[in-house]
């Protein structure tokens, strides 16, 4: 499953509204919060196993009716916030088809083995000319 070249764009839903924190006089008159919202469920660009795959692995951040958010607030114009929304939701969805490769337990090789105790003999050596009664 794969979903490089599919553009979503026209499947979003932004809203705006003003954004705490830094920005002065900028923050109480301007609405730069941006939040970008994905309707899930009915798009038609997905396919149903893509859908169940999304739903799995971002479920904490879908609502109750299927709407992927993504809320962004990082800078002072709405335009920058927009971008990085965009940037963030084609993001989380290719994270979220990346096949982790599952760990294979391996054991040390008898040359490892034969110098790591070779090395701690030699420690113990030298830990043993510093003693006084030599």
């Amino acid at each position: 499953m794969n979903i490089k070249g599919i553009i979503f764009d026209s499947e979003f839903h932004f809203k705006t509204s003003r954004s705490g924190g830094a920005g002065g006089q900028n923050v109480n008159k301007v609405a730069t919060k941006v939040e970008l919202d994905f309707d899930l469920v009915n798009s038609v660009l997905l396919t149903e196993e893509q859908k169940a795959v999304i739903q799995k692995k971002l479920e904490n951040r879908i609502t109750n009716d299927g709407i992927l958010q993504i809320i962004v607030q990082e800078e002072r114009s709405q335009l920058a916030n927009k971008e990085i929304a965009i940037n963030k939701f084609y993001k989380l969805l290719n994270d979220c088809f990346i096949i982790i490769k599952k760990r294979r337990p391996t054991k040390p090789s008898k040359g490892s083995k034969e110098r790591r105790l070779k090395a701690k003999k030699n420690n113990s050596e030298i830990k043993k000319l510093r003693n006084k009664e030599w």
